[in-house]
């Protein structure tokens, strides 16, 4: 069963129907979605496990670059990650999210870190990523701020650490505030 990898932008046209049905089925929106989900300032690729045409399962990767406590990283996060509800159970999001995490490096990633709820942590973890305790993200923008703590939120800060760079700032990214400002359409990935 390939992994399919694409700019979402040029993600053919009858998986990308696919996949914003999945997104949509997950959250579902007022109006159905079309087009591109993510700002295109942050680079989003999508990441398709596919069977005879059928997305099984479908995440995005995020990336831009981050300063924090005098490091500067390229930073890559999972967003959208989802599993179509008829193939849940099988590892098809298990083996899709660790794909994601391997194949980052190749994209110049430094640092993935991304924020998913509470009882999703261990479900990331399995597929190898680490959580960083009382790390809080801080999305949005600089003038309009959007942290992980925000009241009603129950969010864990994941990572994967994968440059020399990265491992050098791993001490400054513990149980700290880190700026990832993506900006007003992906507040917060």
């Amino acid at each position: 069963m390939p992994i399919l990898t694409y700019p979402e932008a040029k993600t053919p046209a009858p998986l990308r129907a696919q996949v914003l049905a999945l997104q949509d089925e997950a959250w579902p929106p007022d109006v159905p979605s079309s087009g591109p989900s993510h700002d295109p300032a942050l680079d989003p690729l999508s990441m398709l496990l596919v069977e005879d045409g059928v997305v099984l399962a479908a995440l995005d990767i995020l990336r831009k670059g981050i300063e924090h406590a005098g490091h500067r990283l390229r930073a890559g996060g999972l967003s959208t990650v989802v599993t179509r509800r008829s193939a849940r159970g099988r590892g098809h999001g298990h083996r899709l999210v660790s794909a994601a995490r391997e194949a980052m490096p190749g994209y110049g990633i430094d640092l993935g870190l991304f924020t998913c709820d509470r009882p999703l942590a261990g479900f990331y973890e399995a597929a190898g990523w680490r959580r960083l305790p009382d790390t809080v993200l801080v999305g949005g923008t600089p003038q309009d701020p959007f942290p992980s703590d925000a009241p009603g939120f129950d969010k864990v800060t994941l990572a994967a650490f994968f440059t020399p760079k990265s491992h050098t700032a791993h001490p400054t990214l513990q149980s700290a505030r880190i700026p990832l400002h993506p900006g007003p359409i992906d507040k917060l990935w």
